[in-house]
């Protein structure tokens, strides 16, 4: 067998001297999504009072710039710079130390997150109405409006106000997020608390902000739909539960696997004919899992009157090891709900779409919430805010521009093939125009982007 001998790269020389070149042209169509549905003029009524009257820079743009600086990957002010050193496609963009200041600015100001609050809703009520709205909004018969609840664990590799032990015996802060679930492998960022490392994974009063944060962020919703709140077993305090039954809103929470419920499980097991069959994702029959209902076999009195009790059994993955708590080679969970539908494998296959969340956390760890950059809390909260909006802009220039696979991407994969793609700046008679590589191979996908982009009407306040 002969082979070929591998052959290094073509030899190329390298210069300095070219002329309008970018390699973000896709981030300028997320700029437009921003400015279209209204973000930027909000961000600048947010803004204004909290900044002095007589700055250079808009304090919209700057916010709006140091948000798409974070869809573009970037995880402290310097990153603005990318943008800053791409006039040509970007136009005027603020330094890292003007973003520092306006969102200092903001952090000195108690009501200023109340006022980011209303131009981010202002802004998704705008992108719904251009067509992003989830399906469950315009079709209740496609199930509730699903609100996910859960805290995760941001590391500080120094000294920074609130930070503290977490309970995996790091050190860092504990934030609690709330995340809409578009029901399409997608989701908004609604809400969320930034806390100190030591901060309760199941404390109601933190569970109670943030949800009531979340719900505030939805526009105006047809009387028929329904709204879920899903969250883990630190979301299943009876208060918090309470509370969400005076809201009229329904839950899907885990529950721990208490001596009563273990009680349970082992008699329900030894029954067959009670379990039906649990259903995955895309509504095919599990191979040997099932699911059973428990609500009569415990007291469930401290809960929302209709409370139910479902218990899951599947089988072990392989290599998993047995604990007490699984019975015959089964694991077992528990979820309580009060949702009044029979069909218990459709409210189990609800429930286990919470798990989706955990991909929203890492999307906003890999937009800006890995590293929160200030050693304030107060410029810290406000960081989580503007990762939360970065995380609906990418939600938004998914739904309003994009098509299939790419449509429900991860933020890695739309970087790679839409944002961070190269092309040249040309000026014929006063108009510039923004030149693609033909031979890139998802090129058609960017230019229909930007073409459904300026198809939304520019939503100006």
């Amino acid at each position: 067998m002969r082979v070929q001998r591998s052959k290094g790269s073509g030899r190329f020389d390298v210069t300095d001297d070219g002329r309008g070149q970018t390699s973000r042209s896709g981030l300028a169509a997320v700029r437009e999504v921003a400015d279209r549905i209204g973000l930027t003029s909000g961000l600048s009524a947010a803004a204004a009072p909290s900044c002095p009257p007589d700055v250079l820079h808009d304090p919209g743009a700057v916010l709006r710039d140091l948000i798409v600086t974070l869809v573009d990957g970037g995880d402290d002010f310097s990153a603005i710079e990318v943008l800053r050193g791409q006039a040509k496609l970007h136009g005027t963009v603020a330094s890292d130390s003007t973003a520092w200041r306006r969102v200092n600015d903001l952090a000195g100001d108690d009501v200023a997150i109340a006022r980011l609050d209303v131009a981010r809703r202002v802004a998704r009520q705008a992108a719904w109405r251009a067509g992003a709205a989830p399906a469950a909004v315009g079709d209740p018969a496609a199930g509730p409006l699903c609100i996910d609840l859960d805290a995760t664990l941001v590391t500080s590799h120094s000294d920074k106000e609130s930070t503290a032990g977490t309970y995996k015996r790091g050190y860092g802060f504990h934030p609690l997020l709330a995340y809409l679930d578009r029901g399409d492998g997608t989701g908004e960022g609604l809400a969320g608390l930034l806390r100190p490392g030591n901060a309760g994974a199941n404390t109601a009063a933190d569970h109670i902000d943030v949800f009531e944060s979340a719900l505030a962020q939805l526009p105006d919703l047809p009387e028929e739909t329904r709204i879920l709140v899903r969250a883990d077993s630190g979301g299943a305090s009876q208060a918090f539960l309470a509370y969400l039954r005076q809201a009229h809103v329904s839950f899907s929470v885990s529950m721990r696997l208490t001596d009563p419920i273990r009680a349970a499980i082992r008699t329900l097991h030894a029954h067959t004919s009670v379990w039906a069959p649990a259903l995955t994702q895309t509504g095919e029959v599990r191979d040997r899992a099932h699911v059973a209902e428990a609500t009569g076999m415990l007291d469930l009195s401290a809960y929302p009157p209709g409370s139910r009790l479902l218990i899951r059994r599947e089988p072990l993955h392989p290599g998993a090891q047995q604990t007490f708590d699984d019975e015959d080679g089964y694991r077992f969970t528990a979820l309580l709900t009060d949702q009044p539908e029979d069909d218990l494998a459709l409210l189990d296959q609800r429930h286990r779409a919470h798990a989706r969340v955990e991909q929203r956390i890492r999307d906003a760890k890999d937009t800006g919430l890995a590293n929160l950059p200030s050693a304030d809390f107060a410029i810290n909260t406000i960081w989580l805010q503007l990762v939360l909006c970065a995380q609906d802009l990418f939600a938004f220039f998914a739904a309003l521009a994009l098509d299939g696979e790419l449509a429900r991407a991860e933020p890695k994969t739309i970087r790679h093939r839409l944002l961070h793609v190269a092309g040249r700046i040309t000026v014929t008679g006063r108009i510039p125009t923004l030149r693609l590589d033909q031979d890139w191979p998802w090129v058609q996908q960017l230019l229909t982007a930007f073409q459904r982009i300026r198809a939304i009407p520019l939503l100006l306040a």
